[in-house]
């Protein structure tokens, strides 16, 4: 049976299975390197957030604070390899979202005060030119200080 088979069809299979890497493979792997890449940069957001926080938190004045804040949600944004130079830090109000407009809040850290670190990230999706690529990742986390700080 083999043998009867025209010499025509002989590499064919090669050619098909080209045919599909090229049209199924290669943009399944951009997709998941996509995927990962917007992963990515919603966990940086988030850990930002977090560390920014902690640095905001237990910082004496909110001068030294704010640079804290600054540096430690650059650390965080770094450790998830992800870009550091898209960073912004913003403060809100308790209980406010950060989808809201990051207004000019600036926390006092008095003893018990609450207010929420709000960290955006810039998200650049592998081989897309900086004006087409415009994801951002929002992440948030509220700090309550302590009711009793020594001044």
């Amino acid at each position: 049976m083999i043998e009867d088979r025209e010499d025509g069809e002989r590499g064919s299979a090669i050619v098909e299975f080209v045919f599909v890497a090229l049209v199924v493979f290669v943009p399944l792997v951009y997709l998941v390197a996509g995927f990962s890449a917007v992963q990515r940069g919603v966990f940086a957001a988030d850990a930002a957030a977090r560390e920014a926080g902690r640095a905001i938190g237990t910082a004496p004045d909110p001068v030294t604070g704010a640079a804290r804040a600054e540096a430690a949600a650059a650390l965080a944004v770094e450790d998830q390899s992800v870009e550091a130079t898209d960073v912004r830090v913003a403060y809100l109000p308790a209980g406010v979202e950060c989808t809201a407009t990051n207004g000019g809040y600036s926390p006092a850290l008095v003893p018990g005060e609450e207010f929420s670190v709000c960290v955006t990230v810039t998200v650049r999706v592998p081989l897309l030119p900086d004006f087409v690529d415009a994801n951002t990742a929002t992440g948030q986390f509220v700090v309550e200080r302590d009711r009793y700080v020594d001044p």
